[in-house]
């Protein structure tokens, strides 16, 4: 009798083992926090860096936000941290430095370095054609007005980064309708979804927006034999030290969520859930390369400062300098980027806009700078030549209320006084 209790007790530790919990997975304890510079040492005017947080305490008095996280770093070190408002209204829980914000499309970014770190290993090209490494996009057909057709070309690794594949967006009535995304589903049958749907055109023909970032985590999956999660978190969020991000949010980090707002039908600001079947405080089945991750201000800026060291940070590559210039450069073709707002604005294979000709009515505005934005409210920016890191967190439907991601964007670069 008491071998065989052992034994069960054996088994039940081996399960219980095989299962890391998300604080096994992200490592324990705090990310090292990056250094700090005042802002006259960083080139920032103080009180320019007063009139930014001045916007965004009057867009919490309007009840536009319930509260933000703002940072700025330049030459590496944290200038400008601001947390502004409430993460939770109902708790009146102040918004701080450690409040975790549903990055979703900021994801990408992310995603886009574990496929450039297995193309750097030689497991992938960017032009293989993804049925290579998910035979699911050997099939794949083109929409058209009386039915369907093959595409001129099969879809590629490169494509997909770039989205230039002919996939569509979670939103889009297609897929909506054919329940494309569905969170209780698991990466495979993500990818036999996405490809049962018809294209939108032929691929490299256009740049439309796309789930493809989400078909590459199971790519990813697939040539690392890794869990995607367990693959972004070892090879990416541990060496980074971004111990604050991960897919789901669990423990007592949950109390640090924020709650995503939208304005009420009675005026003011209202709860609301973006993701009612499977919420960011549950562990998905599906792990997303598009819209997934969860993040803070001080750790999204450690990944942002990776890139702009080029692949580097604190002693530890992740991709080498020349992968960092290449895809953090536009990737469009000629005819693609003409398409795309007349070629103002490019696209990168780190799934970042880049400014090719500045335009100040955008929150990237100088030639060569770089970055992207989630739809709950967040975004980043990177300026290679001033050596500038911007991030703002909201949780907010819409992102951007009255402009204030441009605004708040604005009011950064005219804080920048010693180029």
């Amino acid at each position: 009798m008491l071998r065989t209790l052992t034994l069960c007790g054996l088994l039940l530790t081996a399960v219980l083992t095989a299962t890391p919990s998300l604080e096994e997975l992200r490592g324990a304890g705090q990310a090292q926090d990056p250094p700090r510079a005042t802002a006259g040492a960083a080139g920032l005017s103080t009180e320019r860096l007063q009139q930014a947080t001045a916007l965004l305490r009057q867009a919490v008095a309007d009840r536009k936000i319930a509260g933000a996280v703002a940072l700025v770093a330049r030459h590496g070190k944290i200038a400008y941290l601001e947390p502004v408002g409430q993460r939770d209204l109902a708790a009146r829980a102040p918004m701080d430095e450690r409040t975790i914000f549903r990055i979703y499309s900021q994801t990408k970014a992310v995603t886009a370095v574990a496929v450039m770190m297995l193309v750097e290993e030689g497991k992938v090209r960017l032009s293989d054609p993804a049925s290579k490494h998910l035979p699911e996009f050997k099939n794949v057909m083109v929409q058209t007005s009386d039915g369907s057709r093959k595409p001129s070309r099969e879809i590629t690794v490169e494509d997909l980064l770039l989205h230039t594949s002919g996939l569509s967006h979670r939103g889009s009535e297609l897929y909506r309708a054919r329940q494309v995304r569905v969170r209780t589903q698991a990466l495979p049958q993500f990818v036999t979804n996405i490809t049962q749907a018809p294209l939108m055109e032929d691929p490299g023909t256009r740049f439309r927006y796309s789930e493809g970032t989400t078909a590459l985590g199971r790519l990813v999956e697939v040539v690392s034999g890794k869990p995607f999660d367990a693959f972004v978190t070892d090879r990416i969020l541990k060496p980074l030290q971004m111990h604050d991000t991960s897919f789901w949010v669990e423990g007592e980090a949950q109390a640090r969520l924020a709650t995503v707002y939208q304005v009420a039908p009675a005026g003011g600001l209202a709860p609301f859930e973006i993701e009612e079947v499977v919420p960011f405080t549950t562990r998905p089945a599906l792990i997303e390369g598009a819209v997934g991750l969860v993040s803070t201000a001080p750790d999204f800026m450690r990944f942002c400062q990776m890139l702009l060291n080029r692949g580097e940070l604190d002693g530890v590559r992740l991709l080498t300098a020349r992968t960092v210039e290449q895809i953090t450069g536009n990737g469009l073709p000629p005819a693609v980027l003409q398409q795309r707002g007349s070629g103002a604005m490019g696209w990168g294979l780190a799934n970042v806009d880049v400014v090719i000709t500045p335009n100040p009515r955008g929150y990237l505005t100088a030639a060569g700078e770089y970055g992207w934005d989630g739809s709950a409210g967040t975004f980043f920016s990177i300026d290679p030549a001033r050596q500038l890191i911007v991030l703002l967190n909201t949780q907010n439907v819409p992102a951007s209320p009255d402009g204030l991601r441009q605004r708040f964007k604005a009011a950064i670069d005219q804080a920048v006084v010693n180029p």
